[in-house]
Parts: C-alpha cells; structure tokens; sequence
C-alpha cells in the first residue's frame, strides 16, 4: 500500500466519521443547508448519519486487510454524495454545502481511484 493511498483514505475516514457523527447528533450548523436542498431534518440519522458513519468504518476495515471492504465503502460513499451533489443541484441551493458535497465526492473519488488497484490485487 501506497502513502498516497493511506494518507487520501485516512483523510476520508476522518472526513466522514465527523461528517457522520455530526449528522447523528443532528449537529446544529447543518441543518440550514439540509431545510435549503429540500432535505428532512428526520433523515440526518438514517439514511445520511448511518452511511456517512458506516463508510468511514469501511474505509477503515478496508486499510486494516480488507481491501474488498474498502472499495465497497468507497463506492457507496461515491454514490452517497453523487446523491447529495443532485439533490442541491436539483433545489438550487449553491450553498457552501454544495461545496462541501462537491469535496467530500472528489475524496471518495480519489480513495476509490488509489484503492482500486490494491484491492484487485488481494482479490
């Protein structure tokens, strides 16, 4: 495993542990961006506090020996924010969520991208 791989995926694990935990605990700053994208508060727990959480976790598993794991994180944290990028889009809202949704894809991107390779390999 490569630096890059393990700094980028380190990155997101942190990344969106926090993000997913914040969202748990229905974390005050965020909830202006979710009512302007159209998005009920009741879903900061399920779905988007439980994925966020559980893909950081699989990120996770995925740098401890399962690389299968890891790319199944990556991917569904790929599709996670691919959702949240549209559904801003979609309600018109180019808050700094936006931009956050925009970053937190570009970093599920590159961890899927460096990952990849090493999870083909122990397959």
């Amino acid at each position: 495993m490569g630096t890059a791989v393990l700094v980028v995926t380190l990155v997101a694990v942190a990344a969106n542990a926090f993000s997913g935990i914040a969202a748990l605990a229905h974390f005050r700053p965020i909830l202006p961006g979710m009512a302007r994208a159209g998005v009920p508060e009741s879903w900061l727990t399920f779905p988007i506090g439980t994925l966020k959480t559980a893909g950081a976790a699989g990120l996770l598993l995925g740098l401890l020996g399962l690389p299968l794991v890891g790319t199944a994180a990556a991917i569904g944290l790929v599709l996670f924010f691919v959702c949240a990028v549209y559904t801003h889009l979609r309600a018109g809202d180019y808050s700094p969520q936006l931009g956050l949704a925009l970053g937190f894809l570009g970093l599920a991107v590159a961890t899927l991208a460096l990952g990849l390779p090493s999870a083909l390999d122990g397959a």
